[in-house]
């Protein structure tokens, strides 16, 4: 065999259902991976923790029914300094979780004046110190860290990168949009393109990946990613990642029965009518770009302020045909 002719294949890609915030809570994520299977790994929203952090019940229900999932769950720590992220993630060793992400990416200034998620990319000297502190004092579990490229200019990540690379970060998410970015302007992965060849850790790309056309722009931009990460366009099309895998995606009927679990399942969990119908509303504005036509009926869903008045809208857009059915005159894979 001629080795310097031989070319090596990509290996397949893992796929990730991103952590958003007021949306992808347990039974989100558990109804999520009942319906489409698939997502090799779970992000849960943030924790805050302070020093000396315990988990509340709360937050024990919301996290340990999943650690016996097939797609393990990855709880997600949002601080300003060390002790805070060593306290919680010796509970969550203790407890049997495996891996743990610190967030470098939420662009709110609420979170970034306090020095939190972003707001730490403005002092690289400073992020060093912290990482210094964690991989120095943490015990057996995995720390992955999911960044953005810098607060105000893409070029600010070769800094970062300097810093990250100094450590065993087990894998680096980079989000390709600056802090000042937030969500309004566009993903710039050309940008993050430049440096992802040097990033030492094991690699995953986030950003703007809503559909399989993004996803073919995109990723070959990264010929050493090893996965990537889904959020909005996830929570858009919740069986993304089987089109992203070439797989078909579910019938129609498939989503109105993840639509229904979730919808009745915040009802059994004792949730008012008022915080189950401003939940349902949130997913849709992502999800009725699902089906042709829908802008009429994802008002009406807007609109509704009793559950009966919602359960008649849903009615009505579950009526329209999916867009993928109605692209081409077939589904598109």
């Amino acid at each position: 065999m001629n080795c310097a002719t031989e070319k090596t294949e990509r290996a397949p890609l893992r796929y990730y259902a991103g952590p958003m915030e007021g949306i992808t809570n347990r039974l989100y994520r558990q109804t999520h991976r009942r319906y489409f299977p698939g997502a090799d790994k779970y992000f849960a929203p943030f924790l805050s923790p302070t020093r000396d952090f315990r988990f509340t019940p709360h937050v024990l229900e919301e996290l340990l029914p999943e650690l016996e999932e097939a797609a393990p769950l990855v709880p997600q720590l949002l601080v300003n300094s060390a002790e805070p992220f060593l306290d919680a993630a010796r509970e969550l060793e203790a407890l049997g979780f495996r891996e743990v992400n610190l967030n470098l990416g939420c662009p709110s200034r609420t979170v970034t004046a306090k020095r939190k998620g972003a707001g730490l990319l403005a002092d690289p000297a400073a992020l060093d110190r912290l990482l210094a502190r964690v991989f120095s004092g943490i015990g057996g579990i995995r720390v992955s860290v999911k960044t953005r490229m810098g607060i105000a200019a893409p070029e600010e990540f070769a800094a970062l990168l300097a810093v990250f690379d100094r450590y065993p970060i087990a894998e680096l998410t980079v989000h390709a949009r600056v802090q000042e970015d937030f969500y309004r302007r566009p993903a710039a992965p050309e940008a993050l393109a430049r440096y992802a060849a040097d990033v030492a850790a094991p690699f995953c790309y986030n950003g703007d990946l809503l559909t399989q056309e993004d996803a073919a722009r995109i990723l070959p931009l990264f010929p050493r990613a090893e996965a990537a990460m889904l959020g909005r366009g996830l929570i858009a099309d919740p069986a993304l990642i089987l089109r992203l895998r070439g797989q078909r995606a579910p019938e129609k009927s498939v989503y109105r029965a993840f639509h229904d679990e979730l919808a009745e399942g915040y009802r059994a969990m004792g949730w008012d009518a008022r915080a189950v119908l401003c939940h349902m509303k949130e997913i849709w504005t992502y999800m009725a770009g699902l089906f042709a036509g829908s802008e009429r009926e994802a008002k009406r869903i807007r609109k509704a302020n009793t559950l009966e008045a919602y359960a008649d809208a849903v009615d009505a857009i579950f009526a329209l045909p999916l867009r993928s059915e109605t692209e081409n005159g077939k589904e598109t894979h």
